[in-house]
């Protein structure tokens, strides 16, 4: 009787336990994804402050990981890593992927570090591979805004599975977030680090309140996106093979508004 009480608690209590976002995947063993990251910063869209040039707008490389729902590259109000701040502030890398290699079992492995090309304008499109698993079918990356004081778009921990399945294509729409590390107002503001760090937060046409913002639009209740991911589901028949080019038509991001 003893012993079937302590089963019975013991049982209770794992049932009890918290279950990770990812615990349910129950997919096929992985599955690989062509992920479309396109850039939509032009001048048309955005026309406040626009980078024109030393450097004109354009987009770092894009960095990424499939993961767990136990390890976290970046997360809105929460404060920014050491490496998503060099990423965010300089487009340097080192620190991040030194904190990825840190994270052991949580990532998958090498197959689950993903990156691609910069782009050297405001618009234009860049693409890759990824490969995820039912232990980790979480997708994250940072792709830095050139120039910037430490702002950057990206994913905090998509998740590619649903129940017994991969999702066969998905699109996210992203918009700005600020590392907190950096004072900065606009695209070009020198060098002023934030002390103490503040958490990382999303910039909107209000916020922050203040004229002097790159992003600051006053008309507008929402900014329109900045960039756009898309993932898709790839056939045994399809690996290996270039991205397709996704056209995406300006009139469905322009700003109208008086602000030069």
């Amino acid at each position: 009787k003893v012993i079937w009480t302590v089963l019975v608690t013991i049982l209770g209590y794992a049932s009890s336990l918290p279950v990770g976002e990812d615990a349910l995947c129950t997919a096929e063993e992985l599955a690989k994804y062509r992920i479309i990251f396109t850039g939509k910063w032009s001048q048309t869209a955005f026309p406040k402050q626009y980078p024109l040039y030393r450097p004109p707008a354009q987009w770092s490389s894009l960095l990424g990981v499939t993961h767990s729902s136990d390890y976290s590259m970046w997360k809105k109000n929460e404060y920014a890593s050491n490496g998503v701040r060099d990423f965010a502030e300089k487009g340097e890398a080192w620190a991040l992927m030194k904190e990825i290699e840190e994270a052991g079992e949580k990532i998958q492995s090498v197959h689950g570090i993903f990156s691609a090309p910069a782009i050297s304008s405001g618009t234009g499109q860049t693409s890759t591979e990824l490969e995820v698993h039912p232990r980790h079918p979480l997708v994250s990356f940072v792709v830095r805004i050139v120039p910037s004081p430490d702002w950057f778009v990206g994913i905090d921990s998509l998740n590619l599975c649903e129940g017994d399945h991969w999702m066969d294509e998905v699109s996210v729409d992203l918009f700005p977030y600020d590392a907190g590390t950096d004072s900065g107002f606009t695209f070009s503001s020198p060098n002023f680090a934030t002390i103490p760090q503040d958490t990382v937060t999303e910039i909107t046409c209000s916020s922050p309140n203040h004229p002097a913002n790159s992003f600051y639009y006053p008309k507008l209740k929402i900014l329109p996106p900045i960039a756009q991911v898309t993932m898709v589901k790839l056939k045994k028949s399809q690996l290996g093979l270039s991205a397709p080019f996704i056209n995406l038509p300006a009139k469905s991001n322009e700003i109208i508004d008086t602000v030069s």
